[in-house]
């Protein structure tokens, strides 16, 4: 495009001035007819399926706004049900947005040429709010470090050595909450409460102790309730190239600056609890793992760091 604008700056001072207004209309003609189908500062696609509904410039951009961020995850069903497993949106100033749903593409991605792909700033600053310098948000090296501190407990045998504590345990609390349910004709949230008890368990595996979200499921968790909103925010973040301007005029801004500082305060608290108690337990959880760790100077993770991980991890275990 600046290329572009240099020719039309030379065009306009060395042609007659009589001739300037159809010149740029000749010129914004030309960049319309470019840009008919996607969005501008993307390049054409045609071997990859998009939905209907691009406008000249904007892409996809208009179509995504309007989509309800509850209604969100029906859209990409519909889209993978009439246009099958691959396919791509365009926006502005984010660029195209290519959806692979196949265990071939999973694959390439994220094993056999992960080097690749990265992450890159714009989703770095969508998710920074919630992800900081987490594992989710980050690449080459503090990736590695955080993938490898990970992999102790997220394997299959840390797994079943957990199913026969942790999951049970929160899993009782599951199964005598239904079962009131069940002899009052209560009606149940069961995604919430999947949501609620793997939150928990996750919790008590990786950093000593659960959320709370079992202890009265009828009540909401602060931290629950403030971590799914601003997951919320973020992800929706990533297809509204506005969102900046538009988090500073609503209060989405203010939510999203509230929610990042209670979950924030919550995962330091976990942090100078254990610190001050100290760990007793026989197998390390993810949490010392962390805190035992140094960097490339030798000095230990600072409380920044560990509570992006936290975080990072949080999300993993929902």
């Amino acid at each position: 495009m600046s290329a572009l604008s240099h020719f039309l700056a030379t065009l306009l001072k060395n042609a007659p001035k009589a001739n300037n207004a159809k010149i740029i209309a000749t010129v914004v003609a030309l960049i319309l007819f470019k840009y008919r189908s996607h969005a501008v500062g993307t390049r054409p696609r045609r071997e990859l399926k998009q939905p209907r509904g691009a406008v000249p410039l904007l892409g996809h951009m208009p179509l995504m706004l309007f989509i309800p961020g509850t209604k969100l995850y029906d859209f990409f069903v519909k889209q993978n049900v009439e246009l099958g497993p691959v396919w791509s949106i365009s926006l502005p100033i984010i660029g195209r947005m290519i959806q692979g749903d196949t265990p071939e593409i999973v694959e390439h991605v994220l094993k056999t040429n992960f080097w690749a792909y990265e992450k890159g700033p714009i989703f770095y600053s969508a998710m920074g709010d919630l992800f900081g310098n987490g594992i989710f948000n980050v690449d080459g090296h503090e990736w590695k470090m955080q993938r490898q501190l990970a992999s102790h407990i997220m394997n299959v045998k840390a797994f079943r050595e957990y199913t026969s504590d942790v999951f049970v345990k929160e899993g009782e609390k599951v199964i005598e909450y239904l079962g009131k349910a069940a002899d009052a004709g209560t009606v149940v949230d069961f995604h919430l409460l999947m949501l609620q008890f793997t939150l928990d368990s996750f919790g008590s595996i990786s950093f000593g102790e659960s959320f709370g979200c079992l202890d009265n499921i009828d009540k909401a968790v602060d931290f629950a309730v403030s971590f799914d909103d601003l997951a919320g925010v973020c992800s929706d973040r990533l297809v509204d190239p506005t969102w900046k301007i538009r988090e500073m005029f609503s209060n989405v801004g203010k939510k999203a600056s509230y929610d990042k500082e209670l979950i924030g305060k919550h995962a330091f608290k976990l942090i100078e609890k254990r610190r001050r108690e100290g760990f007793h337990g026989t197998k390390k959880d993810l949490l010392q793992l962390f805190l035992d760790t140094k960097d490339e100077n030798d000095q230990p993770l600072s409380d920044d760091m560990l509570k992006d991980a936290i975080l990072n991890f949080t999300i993993a275990g929902e």
